[in-house]
């Protein structure tokens, strides 16, 4: 026995495994023992907590989801099947809309910082009866009403042509304007209730500016059909350009609605020119609103 016990320590003293720098060899890793550990002790308790958890939760998906689908079925609310960028506000708006609001902000205030005929006790007060003269110059009613008698009282074909073709531009100006007015519904700047005159003419809104587009459209008119000096020409276009910036004076329109209305005004007299009615056919019109018409007799 002490033989063999001698035998063995000499083997185990020669054994290259038994030194101290490869003690680590014979041992197994930490992560093995602890993987080992945890499937002896504890181990199986992890896996089935997780595996409820998943089971809970997809309980709980399917809940809601059969919930939201019996409240779409039964016609119920449908505010929980919304995206969420459906609710949130766009806190940066476009380059675009940037410079649209700032031109109306722009053109806002000049409009009623040269409202200085407003009231009466405006800067302006004293030429305000004035300014509405000046302005009742390119109302409608004067200029169909003058049309219509000029009309009657000519004589000649080429001045009833001229006048019968007048009478229509100031119709087609009229109905785009009350039409656009009617559509648009934009207020004026400092938003006074429409007078009469402007109930008749129905300009009862401020886009785009009636007064300014019928003036333009008339100027043109005149001094392309009349032959007319050069100082009233120079007139004629100052009077246009006067009865635009009266109705800003008065606080009826902005200064985009005047300019749009001196580009649609110039809009229908192009219209007007491409669509002009011979001698003939303005002898028809005449006839049948004079009931003069060969047929009805």
């Amino acid at each position: 026995m002490p033989g063999s016990q001698n035998r063995s320590r000499a083997r185990d003293r020669n054994n290259v495994l038994n030194r101290p720098e490869f003690l680590s060899l014979n041992q197994p890793p930490r992560r093995e023992q602890a993987a080992g550990e945890g499937r002896g002790a504890g181990g199986p308790r992890r896996p089935v907590f997780r595996q409820q958890s998943q089971q809970e939760d997809a309980g709980g998906r399917g809940t809601r989801e059969s919930s939201e689908r019996g409240e779409a079925a039964d016609g119920g609310p449908k505010e929980a099947s919304r995206w969420p960028e459906q609710d949130c506000i766009q806190l940066n708006p476009s380059f675009r809309g940037i410079a649209i609001s700032s031109l109306l902000a722009i053109d806002i205030s000049l409009s009623k910082r040269l409202g200085m005929c407003v009231g009466t006790h405006s800067p302006g007060a004293p030429l305000r009866s004035m300014v509405t003269l000046l302005a009742l110059t390119g109302h409608a009613l004067p200029w169909i009403c003058g049309t219509l008698i000029c009309i009657w009282r000519s004589s000649t074909l080429a001045g009833q042509e001229v006048l019968v073709n007048l009478l229509l531009a100031l119709i087609l100006d009229l109905m785009t304007v009350a039409g656009m007015q009617k559509l648009v519904k934009r207020k004026g700047p400092w938003d006074l209730p429409p007078g009469f005159l402007d109930y008749v003419a129905m300009d009862m809104y401020s886009f785009p500016a009636a007064h300014a587009s019928r003036a333009v459209m008339v100027c043109k008119f005149l001094l392309n059909h009349l032959v007319l000096a050069v100082p009233l020409r120079i007139l004629l276009y100052l009077w246009a350009l006067l009865v635009g910036v009266s109705r800003v004076l008065l606080g009826k329109h902005h200064l985009s609605d005047v300019s749009c209305g001196f580009a649609l005004g110039f809009l229908h007299f192009n219209l007007v020119e491409s669509v002009w009615l011979d001698s003939a056919t303005c002898q028809t019109l005449i006839s049948i609103g004079t009931l003069r018409w060969s047929p009805l007799v």
